[in-house]
């Protein structure tokens, strides 16, 4: 096989050259196919694994598989080509988890930081992809470099443990030993912004990871050099939903409501709009997103609300938007095109609700929008209903907010930087004080306000 693959891999390398390039890798692939691919053979075949394909390893005592594999190192320890042969089979082995054999090989020089010539990952990267986290844990004791990049995509093992929930035992295991949670790859993208990068809420679920790094340090307002951010990963999904099938939205609908409860907790900013700068093209942030369509994502601009979300742009203040004119116009996209009284006053049981807990959890509410701009409706009642809606906001605003409110606001306020539910908790109050801390989940006891609308109609 590896005799009729050659004169292609030669055509490939004097193509490349002929145009002035270089490819290292085909250099290591032929060293490896016709220098010291025999010695990788053998050591795998000692341990009665040669296709790294299947998992099932030699059975039998543990010392013999040792013993056997020790005679054999010690025999082509002469071998001009044993350091390599020996590294590549440290290659090997990380991939398929075999503790015992690694320790071998690292006893008789195998290289920690040897490349595969192919991938351009070491022992410690395979072993993360493959999640062994006993290899991995091995590895870093024997002096592995916990923070080491491949040359290609300059990937950490922190980097691709946080990339597959399954790889979690190795995304622990990388944390406990000293991995930095918030290094940067060469485009500025940490851990976490690897987790949710690569998530969809579908296929890829990495709430565990996410979670994981969170409680480690994670930075929640770390940014790319691109400007992407876990807020804008995150407003990229809330409006894939949009365009999902029901059963598919609803699994992006919890991963994204279970995810963005976690960045609050950690002290996200979901009101500030994405890569915003003075004079630069904006994205509109999630809370925008969440209240733009918000009887479509009632249940995430609920939550964002009861954590205390701006209820306007948190970088360039009110002068771009407000969410009662977001609400309002909503409102009146709908109303036109719905006749339903019982969808209608549903829509706004929603829109009230949203409202109240701006006025109760946010921390200051933008001035009302005049009255002049109340989107004018053909359709008398419906126009009626929207400034109705409007004098309650006006006449609360001319009010003061409860004490309880005021309260709330204060306690929330010193109880920064988050988390801050178990703070919460541990005060010397009573529960029924405690719960009045807490976000509120009264809204989840009427029917159908715990879950999203689907499809790009309206009501």
């Amino acid at each position: 096989m590896w005799e009729e693959l050659f004169p292609v891999l030669q055509w490939r390398e004097e193509t490349v050259g002929q145009r002035g390039g270089n490819m290292p890798f085909l250099h290591g692939f032929r060293r490896i196919v016709y220098e010291y691919q025999p010695l990788v053979d053998a050591v795998m075949c000692v341990l009665g694994t040669e296709d790294v394909d299947h998992s099932q390893s030699r059975q039998g005592d543990d010392e013999s598989i040792r013993r056997d594999l020790a005679e054999l190192l010690d025999k082509e320890s002469q071998s001009p080509v044993f350091m390599e042969g020996i590294s590549c089979s440290l290659f090997k082995v990380a991939e398929l988890g075999l503790v015992s054999a690694a320790e071998v090989l690292l006893r008789h020089g195998a290289d920690l930081n040897f490349e595969d010539p192919v991938s351009y990952y070491n022992p410690l990267h395979i072993a993360v992809m493959r999640s062994k986290p006993d290899m991995v844990r091995m590895l870093l004791g024997q002096g592995a470099e916990i923070d080491k990049r491949d040359r290609i995509h300059e990937s950490s093992p922190l980097d691709l443990a946080s990339e597959e929930e399954e790889r979690l035992p190795c995304l622990r295991v990388l944390l406990d030993m000293g991995a930095d949670v918030n290094a940067k790859d060469k485009n500025g993208k940490t851990a976490l912004l690897h987790a949710l990068a690569i998530s969809d809420g579908l296929t890829v679920n990495n709430t565990a990871n996410i979670q994981l790094l969170l409680e480690r340090g994670a930075d929640v307002n770390a940014a790319t050099h691109d400007g992407e951010s876990s807020m804008s990963s995150l407003t990229f999904l809330v409006k894939e939903a949009l365009d999902s099938s029901p059963e598919d939205g609803k699994e992006i609908r919890h991963f994204c409501t279970h995810v963005a409860h976690l960045l609050l907790s950690h002290g996200a900013d979901p009101s500030c709009c994405l890569n915003a700068a003075d004079g630069e093209v904006w994205e509109p942030s999630l809370t925008y997103t969440s209240l733009e369509n918000f009887d479509l994502f009632f249940p995430l601009a609920a939550l964002l609300l009861q954590h205390g979300a701006s209820f306007f742009c948190s970088h360039h203040s009110a002068s771009y938007w407000t969410g009662q004119r977001l609400i309002f116009t909503r409102l009146a996209e709908v109303l036109r095109e719905s006749s339903d009284d019982v969808d209608v006053a549903d829509l706004f049981a929603k829109a009230e609700a949203l409202l109240d807990l701006a006025r109760i959890c946010s921390p200051v509410l933008p001035p009302l929008f005049p009255q002049s701009e109340v989107p004018v409706l053909e359709q008398v009642s419906a126009h009626q209903s929207l400034l109705d809606l409007y004098s309650k906001l006006k006449d609360q605003e001319s009010q003061p907010l409860p004490l309880r409110c005021l309260c709330r606001r204060l306690i929330h306020h010193c109880l920064r930087p988050w988390p801050f539910e178990e703070k919460v908790k541990a005060l010397p109050l009573p529960d029924r004080l405690k719960v009045l801390l807490l976000p509120e989940q009264s809204w989840t006891d009427t029917p159908g306000w715990d879950a999203f609308k689907y499809g790009n109609s309206l009501l």
